[in-house]
């Protein structure tokens, strides 16, 4: 039975509404429109009269009423609402957002979920054209929603098994010739659901940077499986290793519903050629000896995400020239950053203090700044000039 009150508090007990707009959740908005072709998407939270999002694109506003918004509908029914065609539905032909301004027709949407279970808002795709939609989308669009869901909820509460993620963390980092090599993590709480890792076979080096979605005992497990698979077999290509992993989180880790976002890359050292597979993550980028950035960015899902849907993980395919930094970051340090320059914040500490400099600054910011509310992983490879 559909309890208003209960459901009301549990969103106020959140905390979200009225507040900043989040990359993290700005991420999977964008994510959404490439791969559902839409021109409008909204994460909308249902307040007592109003719906107000979280992040929104083509909406043109952050509010509009509650009252005959498709998602309070799909809010009251707490499962996917799927509407190919709005305007020969009886049910919204006649509703004043099919009518009117924005005048829709196609509209997508699975609820959002407080901790404990509470319906209070939902991931939405919308168009003023009609659309199909298969099976397969709805998957997505529910898994897409289960990520927006983990980057809204509060911390769990996190247990105590430390030593998980202290196995995740190379304990000497690699020495190469011509190279300066460096990375950190800081966990919020005891555990973290961040990791990175170095691994060197034959003349090559791969690098990894992971976050599991959330925080806790889980993530950091599921984080352990992903390090583990990565890491065997190393004579495989990234692609095969890569799709080694999409594998095991969607065929045997299923029931966890846990995704990662990633950044694994191959350097060889000899030529600086550097290969880059980003799955979901978007936080990797080379810095140049101008200090231009080159963003190492694609449109892939997320670890374990929309197997059969997405197309296949093509490398990125770049080089370090000397006097070159290839950096990578988990979205923590986002937070720590200036906000009204992140990337010249970035250039300033690592010119200042160089790569192991860099790091430590990060580390120390995610142990004193107050804005730091998430795990902070940072990776540095820097090839000399």
């Amino acid at each position: 039975m559909f309890d208003e009150r209960r459901r009301q508090q549990a969103l106020e007990e959140l905390g979200i509404l009225d507040t900043p707009p989040d990359e993290r959740v700005d991420r999977v908005a964008r994510l959404a429109k490439e791969m559902f072709g839409v021109p409008m998407v909204s994460v909308s939270l249902i307040d007592r009269d109003r719906q107000w999002r979280k992040s929104q694109i083509g909406l043109g506003g952050n509010e509009a009423p509650r009252q005959d918004s498709f998602c309070d509908y799909t809010v009251s029914q707490d499962r996917t609402v799927v509407v190919e065609d709005a305007s020969t539905t009886d049910l919204f032909a006649d509703n004043p957002f099919v009518t009117g301004d924005p005048h829709l027709r196609f509209y997508a949407a699975h609820p959002l979920h407080a901790p404990g279970g509470e319906p209070v808002g939902t991931l939405c795709v919308l168009d003023t054209e009609p659309h199909t939609f298969t099976d397969a989308q709805a998957d997505l669009l529910r898994d897409l929603a289960f990520w927006v869901q983990t980057e809204l909820a509060q911390d769990a509460d996190i247990d105590h098994a430390a030593i998980v993620q202290r196995a995740l963390r190379p304990r000497v980092l690699p020495e190469i010739d011509g190279y300066t090599i460096a990375a950190g993590a800081a966990p919020r709480g005891t555990l973290a659901g961040d990791y990175f890792d170095f691994a060197q076979h034959g003349d090559a080096l791969r690098v990894t940077l992971a976050d599991a979605m959330g925080k806790g005992t889980g993530p950091a497990l599921v984080a352990a499986t992903v390090r583990a698979s990565l890491r065997t077999a190393p004579e495989r290509s990234l692609a095969t290793a890569v799709a080694d992993v999409d594998r095991l989180l969607e065929e045997d880790l299923a029931d966890t519903s846990m995704f990662v976002t990633a950044a694994v890359a191959e350097l060889q050292p000899s030529t600086g050629e550097l290969q880059v597979i980003d799955a979901g993550h978007s936080l990797a980028f080379v810095i140049r000896a101008d200090r231009s950035w080159t963003p190492l960015r694609s449109k892939n899902l997320p670890l374990g995400m929309g197997m059969g849907v997405a197309e296949p993980r093509e490398p990125i395919m770049t080089r370090l020239d000397p006097g070159d930094t290839f950096i990578c970051c988990s979205d923590g340090l986002l937070d720590v950053l200036d906000e009204d320059d992140p990337f010249g914040h970035v250039d300033r500490v690592l010119t200042a203090l160089g790569p192991d400099g860099a790091v430590q600054e990060a580390l120390r910011l995610a142990n004193s700044d107050d804005r730091a509310t998430d795990d902070i992983t940072v990776v540095v490879v820097r090839r000399d000039a």
